[in-house]
């Protein structure tokens, strides 16, 4: 990317932060802590998740039998399936039938499916009218806007803004002021054209194939008018919505509402068995129960291909297939919080998960605009009702994107980095994902590599021609380095250990943050345990996050040859960095070869988890340093060690050392490693910061703690007080 792309997209960025921020994050920010607090009643909320996982791998899997078996079941009912290949396709049948209707009005509900292949564009150039009815897609429509959410559409509108488009748009008698003005407005309005329409479509969050039971998850009532008052029915799905029988629908009704919106149960859910059971409304008696079968009534289920069925032979997208489209993966996601789908987001679909429907349907070069969005924080897996593991999806895409294009001063990026990779990542990204080789050569000329790379020629030219922004102080690398140190200190070990690790010299600590490095090393044996510190290479998160999966997969080799020697002697392996502890337990399993990551996924253990354990198995928790009185910390845990059900680790034994903690519920502090640092991206990183850091001043601690470097430097910058790591905090002098 050049400097002017990069420039251009600073500038977007900034734009829509300005103009719809505060709205998306109100209203994200919302929906996740719903999601907390609702999916918490749920007795077998982890059992809910598996059943659900289980039906659409089975469902995916069995789709081609599936597909033959709802047309079946269709069309003994009496309605038409048609499979459309692609958007194209299936624009030219619906217009068919609209033809044969001689329809002038289409009404439709929310449907992401019919927004991805523009099925309205399609048919106003033929000549019909369609309106959405969805309340939020219908401001939307007004306003000549894409959706910003998958969910909530209008989100980023603020009451304010959707008051002024209506009193544009319709001068209405009276001002339109309170949510509730507002709606019984839209719902007037709605009302109308719905009675007058010729033809209803809709979406369907699930079909089942047994019997062609559409069900619909709505927070409105209008798409059971849709479906209900027409008396032609269209219901527009991607093959991936069919799921084997009614029952399998449980789960995913439990589910959906929690996940998205953080209701217990969404305002509507209608099941449709068409065309037999639907009958008509009377508008004249609203509640009256017409009665007859229908007969007289059309139904049409339009299933699309559009490159879904190439994704489920695709074993790294194939799990998008599984998504429902409840919108977790936005709601927890910070950086979705910031911008929103107009940043994060492509063609259709917006927020974590969209890189791989992107990919899969509109192509990489669409998916390409919004991926780096994506910074592998991994708390999209543990909101996705189905565990899709997202950030790997968004790395696969990324490392297919990076192979499409020419890479800029490749002479000087090979020479000065480098990797596995044959071709692809520019120069930012093939720096960030090298940051082992500068962190060496950073710490091999400190002090001096650190003044020159932060003075202010060396911060022009890095933004000029890498764009690491200049705003944005630079890691200061140790001359000694942590293995160094502990080869050349004079310490005696414990004598009669219980335990022997291997202390895994990450990057961050091994040349930069050396200090909470010896601290492990003072608490570890201060519980009576022998330690080792090898040398041993990086662990591959840099290049994994920059898409560098051939890099990745290198490094993950050479770590395995250098700690397979301990794990066989019996060594448990302790990692201070959380990002690393979640590529040893959770990417190493797609980076190794079979047999080769178990020992990694079984004994490999984050700092404070072990402290935890030898504390909990007899290990006096005297020997740490406890607190000088009344001593509040602010403790900010790691994006991955939440998500790795660790962060209770660290807050147990500080409590337990006698702090007074504080946490907050921010998902992720901003920095995501090399993200804060790209001059593209600078300002949303601080502006995702201010978040935690607006948490920590209100708190007004002693002291503030982190778990992860990324985490510590973005307080560092946004805070006037340094931060400390949690070992540093608790190791004995």
């Amino acid at each position: 990317m050049s400097g002017k792309s990069r420039q251009s997209r600073a500038e977007h960025i900034r734009h829509i932060m300005e103009t719809e921020g505060d709205a998306v994050g109100t209203n994200t920010r919302g929906f996740n802590a719903g999601r907390y607090e609702s999916v918490d009643k749920l007795e077998d909320y982890e059992g809910l998740k598996d059943r659900a996982r289980e039906i659409k791998e089975d469902a995916i899997e069995r789709l081609p039998e599936l597909i033959d078996e709802v047309t079946e079941a269709v069309e003994e009912n009496g309605g038409t399936v048609y499979i459309a290949q692609d958007a194209a396709d299936a624009n030219r049948y619906i217009a068919e039938v609209c033809e044969g209707e001689d329809a002038d009005r289409l009404v439709k509900s929310k449907s992401m499916t019919s927004e991805e292949i523009e099925v309205n564009e399609h048919l106003e150039s033929e000549g019909v009218d369609v309106v959405e009815t969805d309340l939020g897609e219908w401001v939307l429509q007004l306003a000549e806007e894409a959706p910003s959410h998958i969910v909530a559409p209008a989100i980023h509108k603020s009451r304010e803004e959707i008051a002024k488009l209506f009193e544009e748009r319709f001068d209405p008698d009276e001002d339109l002021e309170s949510a509730e003005e507002l709606t019984m407005f839209a719902r007037e309005r709605l009302g109308e054209l719905i009675r007058e329409a010729d033809v209803g479509m809709t979406g369907a969050n699930f079909v089942t194939a047994d019997s062609g039971t559409m069900a619909l998850v709505t927070s409105e009532g209008n798409a059971r008018k849709s479906v209900t008052v027409p008396d032609t029915q269209i219901a527009v799905a991607g093959v991936e919505k069919i799921v084997p029988q009614v029952e399998d629908l449980q789960p995913f009704i439990e589910l959906i509402g929690r996940s998205g919106t953080g209701q217990d149960i969404t305002s509507y859910i209608s099941l449709f068995t068409p065309p037999i059971n639907s009958p008509t409304v009377d508008f004249e008696d609203p509640d009256a129960v017409v009665e007859g079968t229908g007969d007289d009534r059309e139904f049409h289920l339009v299933l699309i291909d559009n490159g879904r069925l190439a994704m489920r032979e695709d074993e790294d997208l194939k799990e998008t297939l599984y998504c429902i489209r409840c919108s977790a993966c936005s709601n927890t996601c910070a950086n979705f919080q910031s911008v929103g789908g107009h940043v994060f987001g492509g063609e259709t679909y917006s927020g974590g998960i969209a890189t791989g429907w992107e990919a899969g349907i509109h192509g990489l070069d669409t998916a390409a605009e919004f991926n780096d969005q994506c910074t592998g924080c991994s708390r999209c897996v543990e909101a996705c009702p189905v565990g899709i593991d997202i950030p790997w999806i968004n790395t696969v895409v990324r490392d297919r994107v990076n192979g499409k294009k020419d890479v800029d001063a490749e002479f000087l990026v090979d020479g000065l980095t480098p990797d596995a990779e044959e071709s692809g990542p520019g120069l930012q990204k093939r720096l960030f994902g090298n940051f082992e080789t500068l962190a060496k050569l950073g710490s091999s000329f400190a002090p001096l590599s650190n003044w020159v790379a932060n003075s202010p020629p060396a911060a022009r030219a890095l933004e000029a021609v890498a764009g690491v922004d200049r705003r944005r102080p630079l890691p200061a690398f140790s001359r000694t380095t942590f293995v160094e140190w502990f080869e050349n200190r004079d310490a005696v070990p414990p004598a009669d250990p219980d335990r022997k690790v291997v202390v895994y010299p990450d990057l961050y600590t091994n040349y930069m943050d050396v200090e909470r490095g010896k601290a492990a090393i003072r608490a570890l044996e201060a519980l009576g345990v022998e330690v080792l510190v090898p040398p041993a290479s990086g662990s591959g998160r840099a290049p994994l996050s920059q898409g560098m999966i051939d890099t990745a997969r290198s490094k993950a080799a050479a770590v395995a040859e250098d700690l397979g020697p301990y794990f066989e002697a019996g060594y448990d392996v302790v990692v201070i960095e959380p990002s690393d502890v979640a590529m040893f337990t959770g990417e190493y399993e797609r980076l190794l070869p079979d047999g080769e990551f178990e020992p990694f996924a079984e004994n490999s253990y984050e700092i404070l988890e072990y402290v935890y354990g030898l504390v909990a198995n007899g290990s006096d928790i005297d020997e740490l340093r406890h607190a000088d009185g009344d001593t509040t910390v602010a403790y900010h845990s790691h994006c991955q060690q939440r998500t790795m059900g660790l962060e209770e680790y660290s807050r147990t034994v500080l409590e337990r050392c006698g702090y007074d903690v504080e946490t907050n519920d921010v998902e992720c502090c901003g920095m995501a490693g090399s993200f804060g640092y790209k001059s593209q991206f600078y300002e949303q990183s601080i502006d995702v910061g201010e978040n935690l850091a607006g948490q920590i001043r209100e708190a007004d601690p002693d002291v503030v703690v982190a778990s992860g470097t990324s985490c510590l430097d973005q307080i560092d910058d946004l805070l006037e007080e340094r931060p400390r790591h949690v070992i540093e905090l608790l190791a004995p002098a």
